[in-house]
């Protein structure tokens, strides 16, 4: 409990590496591919104490080698942040030497504690060689402190929760933080108001800016959905289990975010993170209402739980009023993205062709998955209603992923290069190395496209 209400009051959010390093006795781990001769160089009794614990090669198998204070990891190249993610998860409470001058230490070291949700006594934990680099600090701090907010139940991390954890994310790097009363100002975010004005915490607006203003200005906007019971089109029990996560775009944006500032790459940057609890109540939004935005546009609601869309209509509009480089947002969008591409990979939309190729091939040398899905624009006809300028579902339930991104587009104003993201933000624990909670697919892949992209400050 003490782990989970560090959130609520900021300890340890962005500032801290969050990694479990010790100092002690470090065991070496020896990586090898399951194409690898893994007998060759051992001794007899090695040989021996690995048959007894029936290590035979195959991909993640391990084994531990006392006398030489040595694990023996299979591994292929591809799999690495797996492999160390079975070892957090199965092995006792040993330090396992880590070296931070390795090209893999990133992977090593977020693999290690995407096993594991909480470190203890009886857990493994990393004794690194050398002092760890201030850039390696910094990606640490932001994905893990990112996992960490989309992890927390929104009885500790709601509307407020969320605006202090990005309040607190501004003062780290000296960046502008304005966090707006939608409900004093529902003319100008009719649609977030309207979202979350059911609720027992009021909607807000977070936007952080930073950076030169003669740099390229780059805008990030994540969905701040803190839960989502569905509103009025209620969900049903199991599909709102998970819904804490439903403001997994805001902590992917925020982490984003912590990154670019403390990397400081030479970019205006802006975050704007609508902030609403999806609730039930006096007050609620209900199906076949008509909704102003603040683009002007006026949207039919054909069902209450796509929320989403709605938020986000307001804040990339705001986002949008000026001219920019790059627009990038992050959702949890849409079940339609999990049937297509299931909960480990990010599929992603962009209406510029350079920018989506771009981005696929960083994705592939990451090994971060994104993968790109068309942004048809004619699946806009399936929006039209004859009692408002659009509604914020399709009309017969299929291409929902895409049909939830032409809606955004139609908010997105003169905005050339635009690329959307529709998350997960979970990850099931059903793969070796990986336990069930918070998850960023994805989120690797963005930053060094972002650093590609930017360059170095």
């Amino acid at each position: 409990m003490e782990h989970i209400m560090s959130i609520a009051n900021g300890d340890g959010l962005w500032a801290d590496c969050l990694l479990p390093l010790k100092e002690g006795t470090a065991w070496r781990v020896r990586e090898i591919t399951s194409n690898d001769d893994w007998g060759q160089g051992l001794q007899e009794h090695e040989l021996a104490r690995l048959k007894a614990q029936k290590f035979c090669g195959k991909t993640f198998d391990f084994g531990v080698l006392e006398a030489s204070q040595e694990i023996l990891l299979v591994v292929d190249p591809d799999q690495i942040r797996a492999g160390w993610g079975v070892l957090a998860q199965k092995l006792g409470p040993i330090g396992l030497a880590i070296d931070p001058q390795d090209v893999g230490f990133i992977q090593r070291a977020v693999g290690f504690c995407s096993g594991v949700r909480q470190f203890d006594e009886t857990s493994p934990y990393l004794v690194a060689d050398t002092e760890l680099a201030p850039e390696q600090k910094v990606i640490l701090q932001s994905f893990l402190s990112g996992i960490k907010l989309i992890e927390a139940p929104t009885s500790l991390l709601g509307v407020e929760g969320l605006m202090c954890a990005g309040r607190l994310l501004g003062d780290l790097h000296n960046a502008i933080v304005e966090i707006i009363a939608v409900d004093e100002l529902q003319d100008q975010y009719p649609a977030i108001h309207a979202v979350g004005r059911a609720a027992e915490e009021a909607p807000r607006l977070l936007h952080l800016a930073w950076g030169a203003k003669d740099h390229p200005r780059l805008c990030l906007v994540g969905k701040g959905v803190v839960f989502d019971s569905g509103g009025l089109n209620l969900k049903p029990g199991g599909s709102m289990a998970l819904m804490r996560k439903d403001m997994g775009g805001a902590a992917f944006v925020l982490a984003l975010a912590s990154a670019i500032m403390a990397r400081k790459l030479p970019v205006r940057l802006e975050v704007y993170v609508p902030a609403v609890e999806n609730a039930i109540g006096p007050g609620a939004l209900r199906p076949g209402d008509i909704m102003a935005t603040r683009a002007g546009l006026e949207v039919e609601i054909g069902n209450t739980d796509a929320e989403g869309r709605l938020i986000l209509a307001d804040a990339l509009a705001l986002a949008t009023e000026q001219e920019l480089d790059l627009l990038i947002d992050v959702a949890t969008l849409t079940g339609a993205a999990r049937v297509a591409m299931g909960f480990d990979l990010t599929p992603y939309m962009s209406r510029d062709t350079e920018t989506r190729n771009a981005l696929l091939q960083v994705a592939e040398g990451v090994n971060d998955p994104l993968w790109p899905l068309p942004l048809w624009e004619d699946y806009g006809r399936k929006l039209r209603t004859p009692f408002a300028d659009l509604n914020n579902v399709g009309d017969d339930g299929a291409g929902g992923a895409i049909i939830a991104a032409c809606f955004l587009s139609c908010f997105c104003g003169a905005a050339d290069d635009w690329l959307h993201l529709d998350l997960a933000a979970w990850d099931h624990g059903d793969r070796p190395g990986r336990r069930k909670g918070g998850a960023m697919a994805g989120w690797f892949s963005l930053l060094s496209y972002l650093e590609e992209r930017y360059g170095a400050a």
